[in-house]
Order: structure tokens, then C-alpha cells, then sequence
């Protein structure tokens, strides 16, 4: 009884993370499943098929809110798809202790236009540049198949500074696009058998929860607030790069 306690908190937690910023949560299921005994591959595996399920519930609720810009997510999913292949056949060949190095300085500078932020205050009548979307596409696709790391992490902030998108609809709007990201991942690690359906399940009650309560509070939240919390957990995950 008390390890399915412990599991719906672990969901819960993520989950709200997840719908309150926008982002997949891989970066904290995957260390999380290795600490509770999960291989490496199998962790990653079950933790898309956990991002599936906290971006839906989180999606449904920016959907009902209205703040999904689906022409972007349209736009960016066209590109990111291809382009993770591309990155996925390249890790083998590029230098990783390099990539990750040069991401690592990419998120610290994507932190701070995020906690200044610097360039633009985006506020409900900014000027969204769709023709940038297939960039943002393009860099996220590389760097989730190069790193094995979920694109929401960039998503967000570059859909907020470089493609001028209002920060709610930025989270609402990478909810959504990364529901079907996940999806194809977990599809294809499912085939490969490096889904552990039994922790997935056990988790699924928290994540659900966890990703409509995060998406409801990333509406109640000041955009500064939100540009702050997420500037903090880019901060985490270039320091987990470097590490």
C-alpha cells in the first residue's frame, strides 16, 4: 500500500511540473525509475510512455482554456520529427561530451532572457512569427534525438522569446505538441520492449492528476512567474548536462 502511495506522489509531482511549464518531465522520470531499479533503456522507454499520458491530461486542459496555437504546433511537428531521426542517427557520430556542453550553454542562455526577460515582455497582443516555428522545430527535433531529452525544454522558452508567443499559450501550445512527440517514441521503444506497462500504470493516476492541476495553475500564475519557475529548471537541466 505504501509503495502505490509513494508512486501516485512520485506521478503527482511530475505530472504538475509537466502541465505547469509545458515540458515532458523526462529529465526527472528517467533518474527517478533508475533510482527504483529500472534499466536505463527501460527507464526511457517508460518514461515517454508516462510523458503520453501527463501531456494529454495537461493538453485537454490549455485546449479548454484556448491557449493551444495548433498552426504551430502543426508547423513545428513537421520539422521535429525528421529532424529527431537526423539526431538520432548523428549521436553516434558527433563528440557527446561537446553537445552536451554546447547545450548546456544554450539553456543557461535561454535561462536568463527567461528570468530577465530581456527582448520582449510578450504580453496577450504580441505578434506571434509563425515563420520562425520550423527553427524552433528543426533545433528541438536535433537536440531530442541527439540527447534523448525531451524538446519541451526548449518548446517553451524558444516559443516565448524567438517566436513571440504569450508565455501561457507557449506551455499550452508544447503540451500539446509534445503528446504527439512522446507518443511516436514510446510507440516505437513499446515495439522494441523497453516499456515497463506495470510502473507506467502505477504512475498514471499521479501523472494525470498531477498534469490538469499543473495546467490549471499555469493559467492562475503571473507570466513572470512562469518564466521564472522555468528559467530555474533550465538552470537544473544544464547543470544535469554538465554533470
Amino acid at each position: 500500500m505504501l509503495q502505490y502511495l509513494l508512486d501516485f506522489i512520485i506521478g503527482l509531482g511530475i505530472g504538475f511540473i509537466a502541465g505547469l511549464l509545458g515540458v515532458g518531465g523526462g529529465f526527472l522520470i528517467v533518474p527517478t525509475l533508475v533510482l527504483l531499479g529500472e534499466p536505463i533503456h527501460l527507464a526511457i522507454g517508460t518514461s515517454l510512455t508516462c510523458i503520453v499520458l501527463s501531456s494529454l491530461s495537461a493538453s485537454l486542459t490549455h485546449i479548454r482554456r484556448g491557449a493551444v496555437l495548433y498552426r504551430v504546433v502543426l508547423l513545428k511537428e513537421v520539422f521535429s520529427v525528421p529532424f529527431a531521426v537526423i539526431g538520432a542517427y548523428l549521436s553516434s557520430k558527433l563528440p557527446g561530451k561537446e553537445l552536451k556542453l554546447a547545450f548546456a550553454l544554450l539553456l543557461f542562455y535561454l535561462a536568463y532572457t527567461m528570468a530577465s526577460g530581456k527582448g520582449n515582455p510578450h504580453d496577450e497582443d504580441s505578434t506571434v512569427h509563425y515563420s520562425r516555428v520550423p527553427l524552433v522545430g528543426i533545433l528541438s527535433g536535433l537536440v531530442s534525438g541527439l540527447l534523448g531529452i525531451s524538446g519541451g525544454v526548449l518548446n517553451v522558452p524558444l516559443f516565448h522569446t524567438f517566436v513571440g508567443i504569450p508565455m501561457r499559450y507557449a506551455v499550452g501550445t508544447s503540451s500539446f505538441a509534445l503528446f504527439f512527440t512522446a507518443l511516436a517514441g514510446a510507440f516505437e521503444h513499446y515495439r522494441l520492449g523497453q516499456v515497463d506497462l506495470h510502473m507506467a500504470l502505477l504512475l498514471a493516476p499521479g501523472l494525470i492528476i498531477g498534469g490538469r492541476l499543473g495546467a490549471l495553475a499555469a493559467h492562475r500564475a503571473h507570466p513572470e512567474t512562469l518564466r521564472r519557475a522555468f528559467a530555474g529548471v533550465l538552470i537544473l537541466v544544464a547543470l544535469k548536462m554538465l554533470l
